[in-house]
């Protein structure tokens, strides 16, 4: 359905280095600049990218907005949350663990990048 997601960035540096660690958990390469101004992680089903946003102002989070990274294990969300809290990123909502909704059991771990955006890691573990 999407063809690329990208999230601001106030620091692109720190928001790099979060986002390689955290990426780099789940099995993606370093992000790629591009004019100076964001970096691209590509993937074998999408692309990511943190920018500075065009208009010069500061970039903001969205209240209630979520962004989710597909965890092929439980470990790898442990890695990615381990990941996020070692590069700047804090803790947020519950600590990583199964919850259980309307979409069956899942395993995640959510976290705030170094700009506020809320983020997780999610693994859908196969129906028995």
């Amino acid at each position: 359905m999407f063809s690329h997601v990208m999230l601001g960035a106030n620091d692109l540096e720190d928001s790099r280095k979060f986002y390689d660690a955290i990426l780099g958990a789940l099995g993606i390469g370093p992000g790629v600049i591009n004019n100076g101004t964001r970096y691209f992680y590509r993937g074998p089903k999408g692309v990511f990218s943190i920018s500075k946003p065009i208009n010069g102002e500061e970039a903001t989070y969205a209240n209630g907005g979520t962004l989710g990274f597909a965890a092929e294990t439980v470990e790898q969300v442990h890695a990615f949350h381990h990941a996020g809290i070692a590069n700047g990123g804090v803790a947020c909502e519950d600590p990583p663990g199964y919850r259980e909704g309307p979409a069956g059991k899942l395993y995640l771990a959510y976290l705030r990048d170094p700009s506020g955006n809320k983020i997780c890691a999610l693994h859908r573990p196969p129906k028995v």
